[in-house]
């Protein structure tokens, strides 16, 4: 064949680009398993963050620290086939929210039970996601831990920095007046209000519907720990008075 000629020219790059592609495909099949551990691993260790634990082995301290995963739908515990670990939260939002099946985690540190709440959303220019972890009681915050997918840097994004999630701790989830925490433009106040982004305005709207929305399927069953955490300190103030 000549190897000046078109004929060759067009032979030779159809057989370079199935070469690659095959090459390609094989690199990618192969490096899935690993992909998908970090995948696993990143989000254990969100999860631990959400509760206060950091640390390099996350898959250890997620066995040690997490005791329980439920999976709740409108309000209830269920049984499911997919374990709570593997809903995909992008998935699940997409559901209306009295069929949808999320996951929530029962973690167990320095004698006290708390619960972690996966949650996805939409911001500026991607999905957004984050987990709040919540007291004994079902209602106020212990910690939060935010992502995204590619938010603006140096606005939107900040929601992945201390600056951000370092207001929720001590803020609470529900009261007579909402539900969720409402992101401000710069002058929160009181339980249940945080300061947003400085110019990451659609991307602070988006953590406050993420948090209204996700909070839907596990109101009732939350309320219920609040409850039952007020009847456990009523009955031990009886107890000490008697």
């Amino acid at each position: 064949m000549n190897i000046n000629s078109n004929g060759y020219t067009y032979i030779f790059a159809i057989a370079m680009v199935v070469i690659v592609a095959s090459l390609l495909s094989i690199a990618a099949t192969s490096l899935k398993p690993f992909q998908d551990k970090n995948v696993e691993l990143e989000k254990k260790s969100d999860i631990l963050y959400s509760i206060g634990i950091e640390g390099e082995d996350s898959e250890l301290l997620f066995d040690e620290y997490i005791i329980d995963q439920l999976v709740i739908q409108d309000g209830e515990i269920v049984s499911s086939d997919i374990k709570a670990f593997d809903i995909d939260m992008a998935a699940a939002v997409k559901e209306l929210n009295n069929i949808r099946k999320v996951p929530l985690f029962k973690a167990f540190k320095e004698g006290n039970t708390f619960y972690v709440i996966p949650m996805r959303g939409k911001g500026l220019w991607g999905p957004i996601w984050g987990y709040i972890s919540l007291k004994g009681d079902g209602n106020t915050i212990l910690g939060a831990s935010f992502d995204h997918e590619k938010e603006t840097p140096g606005l939107g994004a900040e929601i992945s920095t201390s600056i951000f999630q370092d207001q929720f701790p001590n803020k609470v989830l529900f009261s007579e007046s909402r539900d969720g925490i409402e992101v401000r433009k710069g002058d929160a106040s009181g339980y249940q209000q945080v300061d947003g982004i400085s110019g990451g305005t659609i991307t602070s709207v988006g953590v406050q519907s993420m948090l209204e929305d996700c909070l839907v399927p596990y109101k009732e069953f939350l309320l219920k720990l609040s409850v039952n955490e007020n009847q456990i300190s009523m009955d031990s103030i009886i107890s000490i008075v008697l």
